[in-house]
């Protein structure tokens, strides 16, 4: 008997597993304490995603071209020390190229060492599979925690400031501000309750109940398409068996 082999997943199917069905933050809630606090706004976040991707990225493809050689005994100190490298190589280049992004990230830049998200896709994706897959894996993990922390960063600069202002923190952009809720110090609507850390708790646990009732509602259409497929089956079988 021939045996079959088991289907490996596509090169698109490695991207965007991370980005929908496996994200980071949002489905396997990994990340919560840089999200939380550096989503005040949106430059920060997506400096924040940036510098995590450039790590996740290069710490998978290297992990990936060395697993054959790493002793199971010293992998995973292998793998911090890995991480660690790409976190220093990314905090000096942020430190001298981007002064006030690293100004505004501050400790968490550092703190990319311990995110579960690198040391977790290095144990459970890297070590098992080709540089080539690794990456796309990295890149899909990385630009899937990037929007979400983007979705967060929007509503609580939207709801907390106001506005939305381009060019502050990155500072190579022009400088832009977006009025939203604040069009003056008198006609003021914003909120600065969701620029405080409670506020952070508040957006990401609403964010979690729509990404919830969204999949709760397609489980149970799927449940309903199910019954439905298995009652017309048992009726054109009663009625074959009537003839």
């Amino acid at each position: 008997m021939e045996q079959v082999k088991e289907k490996k997943p596509s090169k698109l199917k490695s991207f965007t597993f991370g980005i929908l069905e496996n994200n980071p933050l949002f489905v396997m809630l990994l990340g919560t304490c840089p999200a939380l606090a550096v989503t005040k706004t949106i430059e920060a976040a997506l400096g924040m995603g940036v510098l995590f991707t450039a790590v996740l990225v290069c710490s998978n493809v290297i992990i990936s071209l060395i697993r054959k050689v790493v002793p199971e005994e010293i992998r995973t100190p292998t793998y911090i020390v890995i991480i660690a490298a790409f976190v220093t190589i990314v905090k000096m280049f942020a430190e001298a190229l981007l002064p006030d992004l690293y100004s505004t990230l501050g400790v968490f830049i550092s703190l990319i060492v311990v995110n579960c998200i690198v040391l977790g896709r290095a144990e459970a994706f890297a070590s098992k599979n080709g540089p080539v897959d690794s990456l796309l894996d990295g890149l899909g993990h990385g630009v899937g925690y990037t929007l979400s922390l983007i979705v967060i960063a929007f509503v609580r600069e939207v709801l907390g400031a106001g506005c939305i202002t381009l060019g502050d923190t990155l500072t190579f952009l022009p400088k832009v501000v977006i009025p939203i809720l604040k069009y003056s110090d008198e006609l003021d609507f914003s909120m600065k309750f969701f620029q405080n850390p409670a506020g952070a708790f508040v957006v990401f646990g609403l964010a979690l109940a729509i990404i919830a009732a969204i999949s709760n509602y397609k489980k149970e259409k799927a449940k309903q398409k199910a019954k439905a497929a298995a009652l017309a089956a048992k009726a054109e079988k009663g009625g074959a068996a009537n003839v």
